[in-house]
């Protein structure tokens, strides 16, 4: 969804933020997610996405610019509050699981919050099985797998349901079924529970099918935004930020370099590159143009 008639739920306007001895992280970074969109920030290692992250969860404190939650601004608001409206996963679960079981961690929030102990347990089950974590509630953290622990450090944001989800390389150090798995339940909690969902990664070839559009992050400042199958469609300024294109498009951005076969776009995915390579096909002289094989 990229509704503009739709309000921002989090947004940053022109934010500079430096760490202790001068280090600037971001510098006059503007950004925004409209209620209910899934947003992608992309950037390589050092570009600024985690320190983006922690300054809309009011973690850290920009030294200029200004951050709106629903469109009251994040400094006027109590912690509590903040907590209210946005909730932020780590990329490393061992930065957020504490407690001795699944359950116990996931019900701190919401316990945290004075709710009543049925209103607890009912988060907490709701959250769970929101994550397909229903199965291992009884079990202590340390016998999950890594998989199973971020799963259970996103419960335990849900549990406090908040409209505003923020996750930091929610895909790293999953496997590809671990990916997948990840990515269908984002899918589900955007279309479900209408969450608008920030996803700060360095991962490009899940995004065209989750992200409504893209942040490229270079050395503290944004360096493209628009739809996915606008920024994650060029070359040029995807490897200036240290960035590989899709593998899909990859593919055909080296079949027209290396081969000289016109591509009018380049797709993102393997549907749009079925159809694309049809459409090749049907093109007078192009099939019997097109490599058998190609050199490495």
């Amino acid at each position: 969804m990229n509704d503009h008639r739709q309000p921002w739920a989090v947004e940053a306007r022109d934010v500079d933020y430096a760490y202790p001895g001068g280090i600037a992280a971001l510098g006059g970074v503007s950004f925004g997610a409209r209620s209910g969109e899934l947003v992608a920030v992309l950037g390589a290692n050092g570009s600024g996405k985690t320190t983006l992250l922690k300054v809309l969860m009011r973690l850290v404190q920009p030294q200029r610019g200004q951050v709106l939650l629903d469109q009251l601004d994040a400094k006027e608001l109590r912690p509590a509050d903040v907590y209210r409206h946005v909730g932020m996963v780590f990329q490393n679960p061992n930065d957020q699981l504490f407690a001795a079981t699944v359950e116990q961690d996931v019900a701190f929030g919401p316990a945290n919050l004075g709710l009543s102990p049925a209103e607890i347990a009912a988060r907490t089950g709701e959250a769970l099985e929101a994550v397909e974590g229903l199965d291992f509630r009884d079990r202590p953290i340390h016998d999950l797998s890594f998989g199973q622990q971020k799963r259970v450090c996103l419960a335990g944001v849900l549990a406090m349901r908040p409209p505003i989800l923020l996750l930091d390389e929610p895909t790293a150090g999953l496997d590809p079924a671990g990916e997948s798995q990840m990515a269908e339940l984002l899918l589900r909690l955007r279309r479900r529970q209408a969450t608008t969902i920030v996803v700060c990664t360095h991962a490009v070839d899940l995004l065209p099918v989750l992200a409504d559009r893209v942040y490229v992050l270079r050395r503290g400042r944004v360096w493209r935004e628009g739809p996915a199958e606008q920024v994650l469609c060029d070359p040029p300024a995807m490897a200036a930020a240290g960035l590989r294109l899709p593998l899909v498009a990859q593919l055909f951005h080296d079949l027209a370099c290396r081969h000289g076969i016109e591509v009018p776009r380049l797709p993102l995915t393997l549907a749009d590159a079925r159809r694309q390579i049809l459409e090749l096909l049907a093109l007078p002289g192009v099939a019997n143009g097109l490599p058998r094989s190609t050199s490495p």
